[in-house]
């Protein structure tokens, strides 16, 4: 049986891969569906047995983001470090901010698609 964390630690796994291969074939504008598809994998693959903690984790990472992002972050050590910082917070609230794992995939996923 998966626990939620290696169940979180898959779909940012699998998440990573789509936007490689979105990035490849689809255009610029479907970038803005990165909570919606997120979700969409995320539901598919949830069973009865998977924790709803997962799914506040995934809400919780993209509002956070979303309020201290700004257009070019990614380029910036401001923007780097504001970012990290957030989702650092978020997974605290979880007491997941020591998993380096989960921090590096999730933050890999953010900075792609955000």
């Amino acid at each position: 049986m998966i626990n939620s964390l290696e169940f979180l630690k898959a779909i940012l796994e699998i998440a990573k891969d789509t936007v490689e291969a979105e990035n490849q074939t689809d255009p610029e504008e479907d970038k803005n569906k990165a909570l919606a598809a997120l979700t969409d994998l995320f539901n598919e693959v949830k069973n009865k047995n998977t924790h709803v903690i997962v799914e506040r984790i995934v809400a919780d990472i993209d509002a956070i983001v979303k309020q201290v992002r700004f257009d070019g972050w990614q380029s910036t050590k401001q923007g780097e470090r504001e970012v990290q910082q957030a989702l650092r917070r978020s997974l605290l609230k979880y007491r997941l901010h020591t998993d380096q794992e989960l921090f590096d995939k999730a933050y890999g996923y953010i900075r792609e698609y955000y």
